[in-house]
C-alpha cells in the first residue's frame, strides 16, 4: 500500500474511531492532542500567536496570549473531530446542530441570479456552511478547493465532499472557467479567501500590514455579476452558527484592475469584522503577511540550532 493509500486508511479509521467515542471522552482526548501541539508546533504556535497579536494588539499580555494561542490550537482540533463526524450525520442532524443569521442575504442572491459567491474566511467550521446548504434541495453548491499531496488522500476528501452532492472545482488552470460556468448555472459558490495561497493575489490592507489576498472572488463578481456574500461559521460546544453579511458592493467604478482591488479590499474589511467576533477561532496557521516568512524562517532556525546542540 503506498503512503497516499496509509494515510487514506489512517483516516478512515480515525474518523470511524471519533464516531463511536463518547462526546466527553473525546472533547477530553482532543484537547489534550490540542495542547500537545501547541507545545510541540513551534511554526504554527508562533503564526497564531501573531495573527492574535493582529486582532488583539501588540499590548496583549503574554499569558493571555498563551492562554489564547492554546484555545486557538483547541478549536482547530474541534473542526477536524467535527469535520470526521460530519459524514455520519444526516441532513436533519446538521440541520438541527446549524443556525444561521442573515440567511435571507443568500436566498435573495440566489433568487435575483446568478449564483452568489460565498467568501469565507479559514474560522470556526467553515466546512458546515456548504455542508449545511446541502440539507436544501434548491441549492446547488459548488466549492473550490486546493489540490493536496498525496494525491490518493485529496482524491478521498474530494469523494468525500462529492458524497454530500456537492460540486468540487480543484485549484488548477481551468478552475476559473468552471467557477464561471457554476456561477451561471444559479449555484452557491464557496471559496475560501483569506489566504493567497501561491502569491499570485492582489494587495491588500489586512489587520493594519499590507499583504494579498486571492483575487478570484473580485474578479469573478465584476466580471458576472454575481454578489459576494461574506460568511462565517462559529464553533460551539455542540453546534455551529453562521453569520451572512449583506452582499459587498462589486459595482464596476474603474478599471479592472481597480476595481478589483477595491473590492477585495471591502473583503477583507468584512473579515476583519467576523474575525473580530471569535478571533481564536481564525485557523490561519501557514505564513500569510510577508513579514511572517522571515519570523518563521528564524523559529526553524533556532529549533535546528537547538537539535544541533542536543
Amino acid at each position: 500500500m503506498s503512503n497516499g493509500g496509509l494515510l487514506v486508511f489512517a483516516y478512515k479509521f480515525l474518523s470511524g474511531l471519533i464516531k463511536i467515542i463518547p462526546d466527553r471522552l473525546l472533547r477530553t482526548v482532543r484537547d489534550k492532542l490540542a495542547h500537545l501541539a501547541c507545545r510541540l508546533s513551534a511554526d504554527k504556535r508562533v503564526l497564531v500567536g501573531r495573527n492574535l497579536r493582529r486582532v488583539y494588539g501588540n499590548d496583549i499580555d503574554r499569558a493571555v496570549l498563551k492562554r489564547k494561542t492554546q484555545k486557538a490550537f483547541m478549536s482547530y482540533a474541534k473542526y477536524w473531530t467535527d469535520s470526521a463526524k460530519m459524514q455520519s450525520l444526516t441532513d436533519y442532524q446538521i440541520d438541527a446542530g446549524f443556525t444561521v443569521e442573515g440567511f435571507e442575504h443568500i436566498e435573495n442572491a440566489w433568487s435575483e441570479g446568478p449564483g452568489p459567491i460565498l467568501a469565507l474566511p479559514h474560522l470556526g467550521g467553515w466546512e458546515w456552511a456548504g455542508r449545511w446548504l446541502t440539507c436544501r434541495p434548491k441549492y446547488e453548491v459548488t466549492v473550490v478547493v486546493e489540490p493536496q499531496q498525496p494525491k490518493e488522500l485529496f482524491e478521498f476528501m474530494v469523494s468525500y465532499r462529492e458524497s454530500f452532492g456537492m460540486n468540487v472545482i480543484p485549484l488548477g488552470p481551468n478552475a476559473g472557467k468552471e467557477v464561471i460556468r457554476a456561477i451561471k448555472d444559479n449555484h452557491v459558490v464557496c471559496l475560501l479567501c483569506d489566504r493567497d495561497i501561491d502569491g499570485s493575489g492582489v494587495n491588500v490592507n489586512f489587520f493594519g500590514e499590507e499583504t494579498t489576498i486571492p483575487a478570484g472572488p473580485a474578479t469573478l463578481s465584476l466580471r458576472t455579476r454575481a454578489k459576494i456574500i461574506p460568511v462565517a461559521v462559529y464553533q460551539s460546544p455542540t453546534a455551529h452558527h453562521a453569520i451572512v453579511r449583506p452582499p459587498i458592493d462589486a459595482s464596476r467604478e474603474g478599471s479592472l484592475k481597480e476595481d478589483i482591488s477595491r473590492v477585495s479590499q471591502k473583503i477583507v474589511r468584512e473579515f476583519e469584522e467576523l474575525i473580530r467576533l471569535e478571533p481564536e477561532q481564525w485557523h490561519l496557521m501557514s505564513p500569510n503577511w510577508p513579514s511572517d516568512y522571515d519570523v518563521i524562517q528564524g523559529v526553524m532556525g533556532k529549533n535546528s540550532a537547538r537539535k544541533g546542540i542536543s
